[in-house]
């Protein structure tokens, strides 16, 4: 496949430019003043599928944001592969940490620094290259499905109603997804295994306005004070969530299972380094990998409440506020562990304050198989791109459309990402190397020909 490389390296320049300018769409699903910019990112995917080659495309008005669906049909005789991708991305808040402009994209060490770099925009425009490619070898050996959101951060609310009314148009052979990593460079791996996700926003409500904390402090509740009590006791000493019924359908590995994942290349003292963190910690008798693949998590994403402006106010809050995050690994249920941890957080509230929680998104985790055509042909267009084979690994984070499309579909997923862990996804000054980018273009045009070539 050396011409593929040929093609790569001769276009290199204008893959990147076609990525920086679709990476200056401040597509941020989340907040709705930039409703009209995910719209753009629309268009933008709209125009570039039509400069590589389907034969239709079209934008797909949901109750939210736009899907972008696309195809290339070569025969009713060859397979179907159809891609998944997003292209809202991460709010780029604080603003003030990233090094350079989120939505001013810059090249610094060969890394392409801009928020959607990694997560999802490059890795979704690889496939746009690849079929690029394709058609320049003369045509796409499977036919090709494109099924893009623009809901992905913020749960994929409408996705679900467009795949079941869209099912007989969605059918494929397998779901080809880029949005996850890679161990590293010289270490390639293939993403088996995703946590679900339960997302809740929760209130506690004290006194019926701020308070002066000289006159009332000390005889008054204090939300906030008690928020970080209730936070606090939802993790014990040994790192287990205290949730009645929280790990009721937790998976355990077996010892063989674990002593697989132990051979996965990590390095402990780089991962502290990497982070700037002095020790790591969590559920106690797990390794760190095993934390992150195989256990379930609870983290709050944010808090607050008061005064938090300049200098000092002393007040004591009427009300305290926190998201809080909670990752799930097979066979957890989001809705069960999101009604579990509603009744849990009202119970151990004072009466003192009244509490609220509102679910947000969440989504159910999956796991694909590792004895599939599919993932073969993964396995093959790695070990050709890359000269190594690579390795199975259960990543830490959530695509809930995957265990959808299972359900729906009842097609296997291969979680094809050449990201790394090192590129600051939903964090300041992300970045996407261009190796990666370009290597990535070059592994899934591979990937095209070996599922062909093992589906006959």
């Amino acid at each position: 496949m050396s011409e593929v490389k040929s093609y790569i390296d001769n276009n290199q320049q204008r893959f990147l430019d076609e990525l920086m300018d679709f990476l200056r769409i401040p597509s941020v699903s989340a907040d709705g003043k930039f409703k009209n910019e995910v719209l753009r990112g629309a268009g933008f995917l709209e125009d570039a599928l039509k400069k590589v080659g389907v034969d239709l495309v079209e934008i797909c008005p949901t109750a939210g944001h736009p899907i972008v669906y696309a195809e290339k049909i070569v025969s009713a005789d060859v397979p179907t592969i159809l891609v998944y991708g997003h292209y809202d991305v991460q709010p780029a808040d604080p603003y003030e940490l990233w090094e350079s402009p989120p939505f001013e994209p810059m090249i610094k060490n060969n890394r392409i620094y801009a928020r959607g770099s990694c997560d999802d925009k490059g890795q979704l425009y690889m496939h746009i290259k690849a079929l690029e490619i394709l058609n320049q070898q003369g045509a796409p050996p499977c036919n090709l499905k494109f099924i893009l959101e623009g809901e992905e951060e913020v749960g994929s609310a409408n996705l679900e109603k467009y795949v079941r009314e869209n099912a007989a148009r969605l059918r494929s052979d397998v779901i080809l997804i880029s949005d996850t990593a890679i161990i590293a460079n010289d270490t390639p791996s293939i993403t088996v295994g995703l946590r679900g996700l339960s997302y809740v926003e929760v209130e506690v409500i004290g006194p019926n306005r701020d308070l002066h904390s000289g006159v009332y402090g000390g005889a008054v509740a204090n939300p906030l004070n008690i928020l970080c009590k209730m936070i606090s006791s939802l993790i014990d000493d040994q790192g287990r969530i205290t949730i009645p019924g929280f790990y009721l359908d937790v998976q355990d590995l077996t010892s063989d299972e674990r002593a697989k994942m132990a051979e996965t290349p990590f390095d402990l003292d780089n991962y502290k380094e990497e982070i700037g963190i002095a020790e790591v910690q969590g559920e106690e008798g797990f390794t760190t990998i095993e934390r992150t693949g195989i256990r379930p998590s609870l983290d709050v994403n944010g808090i607050w409440g008061g005064y938090t402006g300049e200098g000092a106010k002393t007040v004591l809050p009427s009300k305290a506020h926190a998201k809080i995050s909670m990752r799930l690994v097979p066979y957890q249920d989001d809705e069960a562990i999101t009604k579990l941890f509603t009744e849990h957080f009202h119970s151990i509230a004072p009466k003192s304050v009244t509490v609220n929680v509102t679910p947000h998104h969440g989504g159910k985790p999956a796991l694909t198989p590792t004895d599939s055509t599919a993932f073969r042909a993964a396995s093959n267009a790695f070990e050709q791109a890359w000269d190594k084979t690579p390795i199975p690994t259960r990543d830490g984070g959530s695509i809930p459309i995957v265990a959808l499309f299972t359900e729906v579909l009842a097609v296997n997923t291969v979680l094809m990402g050449f990201g790394l862990d090192s590129d600051a996804i939903h964090s300041p000054n992300e970045s996407y190397g261009i190796f990666n980018y370009l290597k990535g273009i070059e592994t899934i045009v591979l990937f095209h020909h070996h599922f062909a070539a093992l589906s006959k």
